[in-house]
Parts: structure tokens; sequence; C-alpha cells
């Protein structure tokens, strides 16, 4: 293992995490990218651009909301337009930033009516900014943003360009501060599939293993559970992609994706279990589903394409959909950083036709599904790789190379019980004498 797993504090004693080189690093990518751009200036309201380029955080309440935006001129530092009272929150707890960490209320998504002119209030900040940095007739890169702020903007006549691929691509590579983050991420997300896998049996809802893992992560520390998506039974064929509050029952198979933030830094975290027991065809669709999985993983290393990857992918035609479309985000890689979905994205549907070259510091997530042939089942299994100087190196540790078996306590006067059995058991031999004596007796036919 060459990546360290270290503990959550900072200390004296041992070189850890260093959060200022962290800082500094991120910035530089951003600077650097934005200085061989066309753009004089670049203006973020995505979260995890703002905190990227800022590192500030003011709670994932804020996450979705639009409400917070930063603007990296060319050749000068970052201004921080804040919610409320974290605009001086930064001031006196973020040197870093210091009095450019100001004051400033876009419109709340739509909840500030048109009449209230915050969104030329925006405009105006920023035109003046531009003016100070004598960029005014520059463009000006977006990475997301409300309509009434990009027409006021436009209205002071600033030109407006795509900003977000800028950023997506300052954030491909992955800094070594971050590739620790998401290292401890991964390791929250271990702990609590190892309290899953130990707490499930027949009625255990859905939902109740949603809240046993957030309790997990919030405990070890994380500052948001995005999602558990946990998946059962015949809700496994199709995915829906949500949980319920189905309850568990014997030989049921259930998967889960974890996706949580530790310092900003997500995961994206499948794992696959059978309840009790497994069928011959739940066992078949995960074997499948992990060597899809393994051939992918065995390709990542510098100098082979995401094209490479996705080759190895079975076409949406084999697994029951009509095209890759259809299938999307069953088969697939994806880039994983601040945000769940980063650089490269790997997908039959886009890979094959438009390659990336796989580079040491990318860290991504490849997923697999597979389908069982008894037409309800499926497996679905999720590895996180770091690409290292010589090849990869694998973060999700909780054992997935067989199909687990949660809650195998049952004992017959035989002995245990077979993990390996169906719902309905084939007839033995006496019972199929049984069956073919039986006799047709007076029973008449009958509309």
């Amino acid at each position: 293992m060459a990546l360290k797993t270290y503990g959550p504090m900072a200390v004296d004693w041992e070189n850890r995490i260093d959060f200022d080189r962290l800082r500094k690093e991120r910035l530089a990518r951003a600077k650097a990218l934005l200085a061989k751009s066309e753009m004089g200036a670049l203006l973020c309201f995505d979260m995890n651009n703002v905190r990227y380029i800022t590192a500030t955080h003011i709670g994932t309440w804020a996450q979705d909301k639009i409400s917070r935006f930063c603007l990296l001129p060319q050749n000068g530092e970052p201004i921080l337009w804040d919610f409320g009272s974290a605009a001086r929150h930064h001031q006196q707890n973020c040197p870093w930033l210091g009095e450019r960490s100001r004051p400033g209320i876009p419109l709340l998504r739509g909840a500030m009516s048109p009449e209230m002119g915050r969104a030329e209030n925006v405009a105006k900040k920023i035109k003046r900014e531009l003016e100070i940095h004598g960029l005014l007739n520059e463009p000006l890169g977006i990475d997301v943003v409300e309509p009434p702020i990009l027409f006021a903007l436009q209205k002071e006549g600033i030109k407006i360009v795509d900003g977000q691929q800028l950023m997506s691509d300052a954030r491909v590579i992955k800094t070594q501060d971050e590739i620790s983050l998401l290292n401890h991420s991964a390791m929250m997300v271990d702990a609590a599939y190892d309290e899953l896998y130990r707490a499930m049996k027949p009625g255990m809802s859905e939902n109740q293993a949603v809240g046993l893992a957030s309790k997990v992560l919030y405990d070890l520390g994380s500052e948001y559970v995005e999602a558990v998506n946990a998946i059962s039974g015949e809700r496994c064929n199709p995915h829906p992609h949500v949980f319920s509050d189905r309850v568990l029952r014997p030989g049921d198979p259930v998967y889960y994706d974890i996706l949580h933030s530790y310092m900003g830094y997500r995961t994206c975290y499948y794992r696959c279990f059978s309840i009790g027991y497994a069928s011959h065809a739940m066992i078949d669709a995960y074997k499948q589903c992990r060597d899809y999985l393994d051939a992918a993983i065995e390709l990542v290393r510098p100098g082979r394409t995401t094209a490479e990857i996705a080759s190895v992918w079975p076409k949406a035609q084999e697994f029951g959909f009509p095209d890759e479309e259809a299938a999307f985000a069953l088969q697939f890689g994806h880039g994983i950083g601040l945000a769940i979905w980063e650089k490269p994205v790997i997908s039959r549907m886009v890979s094959l036709e438009h390659s990336h070259e796989i580079k040491p510091g990318m860290v991504f997530a490849l997923e697999t599904f597979w389908p069982s042939k008894d037409g309800w089942s499926a497996a679905r299994i999720e590895e996180e790789i770091v690409v290292t100087e010589t090849g990869h190196e694998v973060i999700t540790r909780f054992p997935a190379d067989q199909l687990m078996v949660a809650g195998a306590h049952y004992f017959t006067v035989n002995g245990p019980l077979s993990t390996t059995r169906e719902n309905e058991a084939a007839p033995n031999t006496r019972v199929k004498e049984m069956v073919g004596g039986a006799k047709r007796e007076g029973v008449a036919a009958t509309d």
C-alpha cells in the first residue's frame, strides 16, 4: 500500500494532510489554466468550485442554492461574496482571503423576485472588479449561473463564455492532499459497510440501513452524507437509484451506494450482498459483474485510455437495454473529488469516440452492473482507484471479490444451512414419486 491512512487529528509528531498546501496548490492549478485561456476572469457559483478556489465552506445546506460566488481575475487573487455573516467569519478566520471576503446575496434560486434588483446588484459588483483589474473588455468565464444574473452581466456589456470546462480540467488531477482526503473518506465508508454487514437480516428495512450507515459516517466526522442508495430484492432490476421502505427477506440481493463528504472530498462506493443465502443465478450475476469490473481496473495505469476501459464492458443490448444512453451509468466510470462526478467520464456512450488519456493523480470510481437470469435480481459493485506513476491503487477496501452473505445464521438438524440455495428447493426423490403417483379423481372440467 503506497497511500497512508491518517487519523482525523492534526499532530506535531507526524506529517499528515497539509491544509495550507492543499489551499495553495488548488488555487495555483486554477490560476495556471486561467492564464492559458482566453478569459480575463472566472466567475464561479458552483459550491465545489468556490471551495476549490477560496477554501471556504458554510455548510451543506447551501450546496444547491447557488448563493455564494467568487471571482478569480487574471494575475489576481480570488474575491468571495458570501452569505451574510459568513463573510465576516471568513475575514476573521481565513487569512488567505482577508478583505476579499465580502457580503453578497444573489437571487436564492428565484426566491428573490426580479424587482428586488439582486441580479443587477451582482452584475455591478462583478463589473466594478473587472474595471479595477483592467479586464472589462475581456471574456468572463462562468461555471453555472441563474439566467437573470447572466442577462444582467450581458446588459453591462460583459462577454460571457464557458468557464465550467476550465474548472473541470483544473480538478481532474488531484494533489497529494486531495488524494489523502479521498482515501480517508473511503476509509469511513469501509467502516459503514462493516456495520451494515453485521446488522443486515430479514426484517430490516432499506431506510433503516440508510440511517445506520449515515450514523456511522457522521460519528466518524463526515460533513455531508449525500446519499445512501439502498436497493433490495425485486427492486434490484432495473436499478431505481433510490432507497425505499422495503423490508429485507431471506435470499434477497441488496446493494448500496454510499456517497458522503469528508472535508469536501466524496465517495461513490457500491457494495452488493445477499441476505441469509444466495441463489445460483445471483452468484453467477455477481461473478459476471465482478469480472467486468476487474477487467476495467486492470487497465487503469498511465498511458492507457478511457476508451480501452469502456471497450471491455458489455454493449447495452447484451444486458437488456436498447442503446447506451438507456443503459447509462450501469457500466460506468467517473472522476471523484469535491464532486461525485468529475472528469474523466468512462462510458461506451462517449468514451469510444472521445477518449481521454489516463494520467497519474487521477482518482476515479469504476462501477458495473449485471442482471441475473432470474429476471429480477442483479449485482452492482464499485471500486475507487487512484492512478499512480506506475499503475493504480484501489482505496475501497471492504471485501467484494466474492458475493458476501449477511445474516447467515440458519441451522438445520444436519448442520448450518447452505448459503447457496434457491428460495424454492427442487423436489427430492420421494416427492417426485409422490407427484408421479397422484390420481385425478372426480374432477370435472369447469369454465
